[in-house]
């Protein structure tokens, strides 16, 4: 069961228009600066902007049309919003029943227990939403928000009032129900290492029109887009674990382009393991050097490369057809003789495990 939404919403600044789809088992962000007009689509899709005009489809269902309006509590959605939004008078469990009342019985896809469990709630169900940390109340909106065995999960930015720690907590829980429940979910940010760290596929917003839309891994990638402009410009790169030495500590990983090995105490063969490696910790050289104290060298081609003022390259690189960036200074490009079609190795000096 898919999620179609087409829309056009007028604000005083700008009109939004957005086309996109999210399919079960997988995540789409939308993804842009503050004020471009994500919580003006979220609020759309969830029926709580009026304004908006186009199309939206779940399944087989028309949730809004040129001439049809379901009203938002007949819209199977399930909402997270920044801020918890828990009722203060009831305690972590009756907040939860309060969201599993709103579903019938026989569309109930989702256990209250298994809500409990995804989000590890057990300890904290008789606790006061008062005496809760704002990523334990983070975490008991987003059960209540699941235990509604919703059509689509819609995450308005729901990190932005946690601190760091409780941040990447949440976001694993966050990866557990991308992984166990079969749910569409849209996750709306604007910081691109969640971005990078749980979505599937990728819309760009700016001033509210949609600059680009697709593959998260081929978007973060591409030298014409904005991302390649940030000092923090990184590919990702999907893995999985083939096995552990255990003298070094060392996890070992696969992926299109040969092998990898990482420092990580919690993976497993077979995991599936998205790696974010930084443009600036990858360096380029024509042979491999086997005496060199940097673990991670494989062969990949030039596709591209783009100035970044006078002194330093990005340079896009397919190492078995996963992209990878680096950055490099425009001297050390022209001393390689760099071009596009060129084989190089990339040594990464630095990966860090999206897990």
């Amino acid at each position: 069961m898919s999620l179609q939404v087409r829309l056009n919403i007028p604000r005083k600044d700008f009109t939004i228009n957005v086309s996109l789809s999210v399919t079960p088992g997988q995540v789409t962000s939308v993804f842009g600066p503050s004020g471009c007009g994500k919580t003006s689509l979220m609020r759309a899709i969830a029926g709580l902007e009026n304004r908006a005009t186009g199309q939206i489809r779940m399944a087989d269902e028309v949730w809004q049309s040129q001439d049809y309006f379901r009203p938002a509590h007949q819209r199977d959605i399930g909402y997270v919003f920044q801020d918890a939004s828990l009722f203060p008078h009831l305690n972590v469990f009756d907040n939860l029943q309060f969201g599993l009342r709103r579903q019938a019985r026989d569309k109930r896809r989702v256990s209250l227990e298994q809500a409990i469990e995804l989000l590890a709630l057990s300890p904290l169900l008789r606790r006061s939403v008062d005496t809760l940390s704002g990523g334990e109340k983070q975490r008991v909106a987003i059960a209540r928000a699941v235990a509604t065995s919703p059509s689509v999960l819609l995450f308005d930015e729901p990190l932005a009032a946690v601190d760091i720690a409780h941040k990447q907590e949440i976001l694993r829980y966050i990866q557990s129900l991308h992984r166990e429940l079969d749910i569409p979910m849209l996750y709306v940010s604007h910081a691109i290492d969640e971005v990078a760290r749980l979505s599937d596929n990728l819309v760009l917003l700016e001033k509210g029109q949609q600059l680009a839309s697709g593959k998260t891994a081929d978007l973060l990638s591409q030298l014409s887009l904005p991302f390649a402009n940030y000092e923090e410009a990184a590919a990702v790169l999907d893995t999985t674990v083939i096995g552990r030495d255990e003298f070094y500590g060392l996890n070992q990983l696969s992926f299109a382009g040969g092998q990898i090995e990482v420092s990580h105490g919690h993976l497993k063969p077979g995991d599936k393991v998205r790696l974010r490696i930084m443009a600036r910790d990858v360096s380029l050289t024509l042979t491999h050097h086997e005496n060199s104290s940097i673990l991670n060298i494989f062969p990949a081609v030039i596709e591209s490369m783009v100035n970044e003022g006078p002194t330093q390259k990005l340079v896009r690189l397919n190492a078995g057809g996963q992209i990878i960036l680096s950055r490099i200074t425009a001297k050390s490009a022209d001393k390689l003789g760099l071009r596009p079609g060129m084989p190089v190795f990339a040594q990464v000096k630095a990966i860090s495990p999206l897990v």
